[in-house]
């Protein structure tokens, strides 16, 4: 094998490092990935790990802290001796050590140990070190290349989510992009998109993770936190994208807490929860899709704690989830695509602005034209009924107990919940 494809070895110092940046959030993936030259998959898996393992760190009992008595003048003699042994140590070394480990200790963006320098002292060629950084350039560019894709799949499917992979790759192929289908899933699933219509493997939730019945269908919704549901979609961003979810009342739409993540991971969707359940109480029932996110024992294991039913949708059903998906669209076409935010931080200031004017100022068509605020403070004029689109058609017959009811029927009907 040659010496240009050797694999990359990565310190556990480096790992938690870039682990670390990613769970700040205040970067996408993309942008982490790019700076410290690493695959953004990578970033995810070292995000994962640091947050299943960051409670290890308070479960052993450590002791006080022994109190240093040394001068200054001792500490600055003590540190100079050691960085000199340190030297002179690492300078017998670096034969022992693989050239591939040493390798990862380069950091190209250091502030003030120039790249030479630190090839130097880690006895490393710099003509291996730059073609590392030019594939990582080109890595980059394949990245970007993805992200294209990925803003192209988004806008179509928020406005056509009955999409799936076969018309997708039409769609792509029209716009003069070269993919094929493998690709094309790949992407969406990472996106967390699936078709709305029914078909095989469209929501899989973890092998080890209990799926629950959907519970809602043809079931009338009468009053304020007798349903919550919540969702993921995907955010585009000028360098990256990043994952939003959000937690609404069916009754008045209004939306009781969001959160934002640079990875698709189960943290950030029970923070929502959390916050959801500590600020408006509990619902009677609430509801998902089948995503691994929300059949964790993490986030089923808060409902069950307060007392909540579970739902979930049935696989491919977005049907089942539809208030949910309205406002996903709402969001995208009235904030997101209008203001192109670049990063995590402009994000959270927008969407922190656009929700608020959700809430509070904007009407509803489904609610009579009252706010959702409105609706979930007096409890009057709201209403959500989901009918079976695929079977079942006599629940459409089903009667409706108020306005509010047969304005959500009407709703899903014509795409205006």
């Amino acid at each position: 094998m040659s010496e240009g494809k050797k694999r990359r070895v990565h310190t556990a110092e480096f790992k938690a490092k870039v682990g670390l940046e990613a769970v700040r959030g205040v970067k996408t993936v993309t942008e982490i990935a790019q700076e410290f030259g690493v695959h953004p998959v990578l970033v995810g898996q070292w995000k994962k790990e640091i947050l299943e393992n960051a409670g290890a760190l308070f479960d052993a009992k450590r002791g006080p802290k022994p109190i240093d008595e040394s001068s200054p003048e001792d500490k600055l003699y003590g540190e100079i001796g050691r960085l000199k042994m340190e030297v002179d140590w690492l300078k017998k070394k670096p034969g022992a050590v693989s050239q591939e480990a040493r390798l990862g200790w380069i950091e190209t963006e250091h502030e003030k140990l120039p790249l030479t320098r630190q090839c130097e002292l880690a006895s490393v060629p710099r003509a291996t070190v730059y073609r590392r950084i030019d594939a990582a350039s080109r890595q980059a560019c394949e990245d970007e290349s993805e992200l294209k894709l990925r803003a192209l799949i988004d806008e179509a499917y928020t406005s056509r989510p009955f999409y799936g992979s076969r018309r997708m790759v039409v769609f792509l192929r029209a716009a003069g992009h070269v993919v094929n289908r493998k690709r094309v899933q790949r992407l969406m699933r990472g996106m967390g998109l699936a078709g709305m219509a029914p078909g095989p493997n469209t929501s899989r939730a973890h092998p080890q993770h209990k799926v629950y019945p959907y519970l809602l269908r043809g079931v009338p919704v009468t009053r304020p936190n007798q349903v919550w549901s919540t969702d993921i979609t995907y955010i585009r961003l000028a360098r990256g994208f990043a994952y939003l979810v959000a937690i609404i009342d069916w009754y008045s739409r209004k939306v009781l807490s969001w959160r934002i993540s640079n990875s698709m991971d189960a943290s950030f969707c029970v923070d929502c929860l959390e916050h959801a359940l500590r600020h408006h109480g509990k619902p009677e029932v609430f509801n998902s899709d089948q995503g691994s996110q929300f059949t964790s024992t993490a986030f089923t294991g808060v409902l069950k704690r307060e007392g909540v039913t579970i739902s979930m949708d049935g696989r491919g059903r977005a049907l089942d989830n539809i208030f949910v998906e309205r406002l996903w669209r709402n969001v995208k076409y009235e904030d997101v695509y209008l203001k192109g935010y670049a990063n995590m931080a402009e994000l959270m200031v927008g969407l922190a602005q656009y929700f608020a004017f959700y809430n509070a100022e904007r009407p509803h068509q489904s609610l009579d034209y009252q706010t959702p605020d409105q609706v979930y403070r007096d409890g009057v004029g709201g209403g959500a009924l989901i009918v079976d689109r695929f079977g079942d058609d006599e629940k459409k017959s089903q009667g409706k107990s108020n306005t509010g009811q047969r304005r959500a029927a009407e709703a899903v009907e014509t795409g205006t919940a």
